[in-house]
């Protein structure tokens, strides 16, 4: 998704960066303060494999998950790290891609596979969305 996204970013307050696995380093480099959070990732599927989903995450519930994983990636494991480290999360958004199955292997399915352009279409129009909203908070 990365590198469908990232050269259409032109604003320089704009971070985007592959986490993969790494949830503990998003963590930390949350505490660096950030206003906004956009993840991108698959989720189960609700009955529509390649459907996208843009919600916001809820932090309260999701911070309260116990058991930290340094190499977990769900939004829970990096909040709840987040919390450990004495940080907050910003507001953020999740972009989620119905998934055919949650087992892990390599490559995309051609449901999430053609889903790709709708997702980016979603992540540009969050940050779009965003950078108003700190535009306006700004002025």
């Amino acid at each position: 998704m990365l590198r469908h996204v990232a050269p259409l970013l032109s604003d320089p307050a704009v971070r985007a960066t592959d986490y993969g696995i790494r949830g503990m380093h998003l963590a930390y480099d949350l505490l660096d303060g950030y206003d906004a959070l956009v993840l991108v990732d698959a989720i189960p599927d609700r009955g529509t494999p390649g459907a996208v989903h843009v919600f916001e995450a809820d932090h309260g519930s999701l911070s309260a998950a116990t058991g930290l994983d340094a190499h977990a990636m769900d939004p829970a494991a990096v909040f709840a790290s987040l919390n450990a480290l004495g940080g907050s999360p910003p507001y953020t958004v999740v972009i989620g891609c119905e998934v055919v199955c949650i087992e892990e292997h390599i490559g995309l399915s051609d449901a999430v596979a053609s889903a790709v352009p709708a997702a980016v279409r979603e992540v540009m129009n969050v940050v779009a969305g965003l950078s108003a909203r700190t535009t306006a908070r700004e002025g």
